[in-house]
């Protein structure tokens, strides 16, 4: 997937646990996990606005675009 979640650097950097977070942000540790390891197709707004809210940052600070990879999928138009 070309764009890359930055959330292991970001809680690292705040001295945060994934739990904690997720208590903070409301959100299944399972669904948190599946944010942070990059294998979430999506991500609603609402899920990413209390991130930055509980993490104090930016959107772009949790996700990058990776143009190395081919981020391609087989339903794109």
């Amino acid at each position: 997937m070309a764009i890359r979640v930055t959330l292991d650097r970001m809680l690292l950097e705040r001295r945060m646990s994934l739990t904690e977070l997720c208590d903070r942000v409301g959100i299944t540790m399972a669904n948190l996990s599946i944010l942070k390891t990059g294998k979430a197709k999506a991500v609603r707004f609402s899920t990413l606005e209390a991130l930055c809210r509980e993490l104090k940052c930016q959107p772009g600070d949790l996700l990058s675009f990776d143009e190395s990879e081919d981020g391609s999928d087989e339903n794109d138009g």
